[in-house]
């Protein structure tokens, strides 16, 4: 069983910045993806970004790219998510998910717990 923990989250205003963290605990595999999706209150969980373990390989929602940066430190089996020029649209809890991921059918075989990012206008 794999253990995400999550970490970074919190209030920052419009046009500012977070980093979140999710560091995977007792195993990872190579063919992992790491990655975040969110939940806004009243909304469906969304896909928001993704990196292969093995190679680096990224993916991102529409609304995010451009603004958003994920990348990885196997040694540490952390994936980072770099979040700038945040708008009150990104206000969401932020979850970490690991393994398989299917975006399109929000999926993932390991969650995090969820951390909350507000933007103020």
């Amino acid at each position: 069983q794999v253990q995400l923990v999550e970490s970074g989250g919190g209030l920052v205003q419009a046009g500012g910045s977070l980093r979140l963290s999710c560091t995977a605990f007792r195993r990872t595999f190579s063919r992992f993806r790491m990655g975040w999706f969110r939940q806004a209150p009243g909304k469906e969980r969304e896909f928001v970004a993704a990196v292969t373990l093995s190679d680096g390989t990224t993916k991102y929602a529409d609304s995010v790219k451009g603004r958003f940066t994920i990348s990885r430190d196997n040694a540490k089996n952390t994936a980072y998510l770099q979040m700038n020029s945040l708008i009150p649209e990104d206000t969401a809890v932020y979850y970490c998910a690991a393994g398989t991921l299917i975006e399109s059918r929000i999926s993932a075989t390991y969650w995090g717990q969820g951390t909350q990012v507000t933007v103020s206008s």
